[in-house]
């Protein structure tokens, strides 16, 4: 049984569940303040419940593809729609700050992007 680490929590959870359903039946959000309301409900369509996963999940389909190339996301961020992404092991997931956890702080020890530049 796969488990999923968020904000201190481990959760134990069927492998092939969606991680947002994971976090919102333990209570907990992968949306940051006013999106917490105002979202999609998991249809990949807004993006908000972005985050940094580490771990075993499934590949990125077709709509999260479509969705996080869209501003203010970007395909090269690292970052996974929580409703799109099931977990097939264990995983580590961190949400970032923003509106739609897009604001992923830069690692120092790598170059920055253009964009960061």
């Amino acid at each position: 049984m796969p488990t999923v680490e968020f904000r201190g929590e481990r959760i134990d959870c069927e492998a092939g569940a969606a991680l947002r359903d994971v976090l919102l039946d333990a209570g907990l959000s992968p949306h940051n303040r006013t999106s917490e309301w105002v979202n999609c409900r998991g249809h990949a369509t807004c993006g908000t419940c972005a985050v940094e996963v580490r771990g075993e999940v499934s590949e990125m389909n077709a709509d999260e593809r479509r969705r996080l190339s869209l501003p203010p996301h970007s395909l090269d961020s690292g970052l996974r729609l929580s409703c799109q992404t099931e977990v097939r092991g264990d995983v580590r997931v961190v949400k970032h700050r923003g509106f739609w956890g897009q604001t992923v702080e830069r690692d120092e020890r790598r170059e920055p992007t253009a964009a960061e530049r």
